[in-house]
């Protein structure tokens, strides 16, 4: 009688094991499919060229007194800009 449970018992076993391996195997296989392309992605990322937009900087304030508006420059690197008139207006 326990020869009759040990053999079913045996195949259960191998059949355990066989499936844990190919799983850890499939797992390993992926993990490394994946960390490949994401070699690939940062070697071609890093080759292109990204535009880099200017950031803002703060250069003055704008205040207005009753009918006047006056401009406090905090850099004067933008005075020339504003004495030529080349600056824009947006509204929000």
């Amino acid at each position: 009688m326990t020869l009759d449970l040990l053999i079913p018992f045996g195949i259960l076993l191998a059949l355990v094991v066989y499936l844990i391996y190919t799983r850890s195997k499939f797992e390993k296989n992926i993990v490394d499919l994946y960390e490949r392309k994401f070699d690939e992605w940062k070697e071609h990322s890093e080759d292109s060229p990204k535009e880099k937009k200017p950031c803002k900087e703060l250069v003055g304030l704008i205040f207005k007194e009753e009918y006047n508006v006056t401009i406090e420059l905090l850099d004067n690197s933008a005075k020339s800009q504003l004495e030529r008139g080349k600056f824009s207006i947006k509204d929000k």
